[in-house]
């Protein structure tokens, strides 16, 4: 069953670690199965606090959403992110 990542950004915190973590993050989704489905496009916050952005992936399953997510390239990069920038980042199955 198809399986989304889906990352808001709630507040960037220091950009230079978000420009670091751009590069590193895009190249650790090479050799995954994946669709990317938003990429911080527009977006119009309906409830709850604002957010800066959103990014959705869509992965075959579970586990591979978890393969890329705990994939020692992806894990590196995502230092970069959690020092630039607070995040909610969650998986789910969809119907």
């Amino acid at each position: 069953m198809t399986a989304y990542i889906v990352f808001t950004r709630e507040r960037t915190r220091n950009a230079s670690d978000m420009e670091a973590y751009a590069p590193p993050a895009r190249a650790s989704l090479a050799g995954h199965e994946f669709d990317r489905l938003a990429a911080y496009g527009k977006c119009e916050t309906l409830e709850g606090a604002p957010i800066e952005g959103a990014v959705i992936f869509a992965f075959p399953s579970m586990a591979a959403a978890r393969a890329w997510y705990d994939s020692p390239e992806y894990t590196e990069a995502r230092k970069h992110r959690h020092l630039g920038a607070d995040y909610r980042a969650f998986i789910t199955e969809g119907v």
